[in-house]
């Protein structure tokens, strides 16, 4: 099974390290796809953590070449690839494919941008964006005094690319803390290893989105 980890700067270290092992450890091939080539930056919460190669932008990857999609949640992450035509588009070949895909944290997010959600389906995610996702399930919903179908309506669209400016940002963070370094190794992270081509990393089960 061929496995494409969708990406971007700002992914939570352990919500890629973690999953990915056990993918991997089930007998998965993983590539990772991201907004840009070279290596992209991991965090811990808010700190810098080690940095991930990509293997093809979301301009080169297909679908077709994947039986399933993960996406790692972290903050900054999904928000970076909600903003991109490109990587929404990507998901959403997934999806009409009718083939799995998982996710965590704030990963929902993405699936959200990409109009998956207005299907009554059921999932997790992180209790911060537990709202937003509900009103892109029922964009025209009339609460009390608050009626969101204006604001839907009044929104800006949907961007095509993220902002290049905070790309920037992100490859240029400072080198992880000796703390975050600890941190890493105590999690078992293979970053360093993986951004040369190993195959160690560590994982944890994730949920499907279901249907």
């Amino acid at each position: 099974m061929r496995v494409a980890v969708l990406m971007a700067d700002g992914f939570e270290m352990a919500e890629y390290t973690i999953p990915v092992n056990a993918l991997r450890t089930a007998g998965a091939k993983t590539s990772v796809v991201s907004l840009r080539h070279g290596r992209i930056r991991g965090v811990n919460l808010h700190e810098p953590a080690h940095k991930v190669r990509a293997h093809l932008t979301v301009d080169e990857a297909k679908a077709s070449d994947y039986d399933a999609l993960f996406i790692p949640g972290g903050f900054v992450n999904p928000d970076l690839l909600r903003q991109s035509r490109a990587a929404r588009d990507f998901v959403t070949q997934f999806d009409k494919a009718e083939k799995p895909i998982a996710t965590l944290c704030h990963g929902p997010w993405v699936l959200a941008s990409a109009g998956l959600l207005k299907q009554g389906r059921t999932l997790t995610s992180w209790p911060g964006i537990r709202a937003l996702l509900e009103f892109y399930k029922q964009p025209a919903i009339r609460q009390h005094r608050f009626p969101t179908e204006q604001i839907h309506k009044q929104s800006s669209p949907q961007r095509d690319e993220a902002p290049q400016v905070v790309l920037a940002a992100m490859k240029w963070l400072p080198r992880p803390s000796f703390r975050v370094r600890a941190c890493d190794r105590r999690m078992g992270g293979g970053l360093r290893g993986n951004s040369e081509g190993s195959e160690a990393d560590r994982g944890l089960t994730v949920r499907a989105l279901q249907s």
